[in-house]
C-alpha cells in the first residue's frame, strides 16, 4: 500500500493505507484505545444498535473484531448481515466511518486471537452469558470462578459461541475537521469487495 501523507489525504486512490497512517496518528495521540470504534448494527425490526468495540485487525480484506455471537450484536451481525463502524479520534479531529457486508473469521484466526487474550479476559468469555439478564454481580463473579476452577492451570479452549467478524467494506469515509465548519471529507466506495474503489470528495 503506497504511503500518503495526511495532508493530501483527499487525492488518496485507496483508503487502506491512509487509514493506517491516521491510525497510527491516533495511537501517539489518543490517551485512551485509539482503535476503538462505534459499530452499529440493526435488530430484524430494522432497530439500530450502537455500542463501543476494538478494533483487532485490518488489511485489504476488511477490519475485525470479537464478540459472542449469542449476545444482542452478535444476533444482529449474523441476523442482517451487515454493520457499520465509526472511529472517532478526538486528539487528532478526524473521523473514519465504514459500512458494509460482514463474514465470520476462520476458525484458525479466531483461535489464534482468543489465545493471545489474558488468561482472566479467556475465562470471562466462558463465564459471561453476554447481553442476557443478569440476577446480582455474585451469580457472575461465581461464574468465572467455576471456570477458573475448571480449566485451572490448564489451556482455555474458545468458547463455540465466541468468535471474529469481518467487516468486509463498500464505504469508507475520511474526516478531517476545518475552520468554520468547512472540514475536509472524502468518501471511498465499490459496488463490492471484488471491484475497484472510487472516490469523491464530499462538501462538509
Amino acid at each position: 500500500m503506497e504511503r500518503l501523507t495526511t495532508g493530501d489525504f483527499t487525492q488518496a486512490d485507496e483508503p487502506f493505507a491512509l487509514f493506517h497512517d491516521w491510525l497510527q496518528e491516533a495511537t501517539k495521540s489518543e490517551p485512551n484505545d485509539p482503535t476503538g470504534m462505534a459499530l452499529s448494527t440493526v435488530d430484524a425490526d430494522g432497530m439500530p444498535n450502537s455500542r463501543m468495540v476494538l478494533l483487532k485487525g485490518y488489511d485489504a480484506d476488511g477490519f475485525v473484531f470479537y464478540t459472542n455471537t449469542e449476545s444482542q450484536k452478535g444476533q444482529e451481525l449474523l441476523g442482517q448481515g451487515k454493520a457499520a463502524a465509526l472511529f472517532h479520534w478526538k486528539s487528532l479531529r478526524r473521523q473514519v466511518r465504514i459500512r458494509g457486508p460482514v463474514s465470520l473469521v476462520t476458525e484458525a484466526e479466531a483461535d489464534a486471537y482468543f489465545q493471545s487474550r489474558p488468561r482472566d479476559s479467556r475465562i470471562g468469555a466462558w463465564a459471561s452469558q453476554q447481553s442476557r439478564p443478569l440476577e446480582s454481580r455474585f451469580a457472575l463473579e461465581k461464574a468465572v470462578a467455576s471456570y477458573a476452577a475448571k480449566f485451572g492451570l490448564g489451556t482455555i479452549p474458545r468458547p463455540p459461541h465466541w468468535t471474529g467478524f469481518r467487516i468486509e467494506p463498500v464505504y469508507i469515509e475520511f474526516w478531517r475537521d476545518g475552520a468554520f465548519r468547512l472540514h475536509d471529507r472524502v468518501v471511498f466506495r465499490r459496488p463490492s469487495a471484488a471491484e475497484p474503489w472510487s472516490r469523491t470528495r464530499l462538501y462538509p
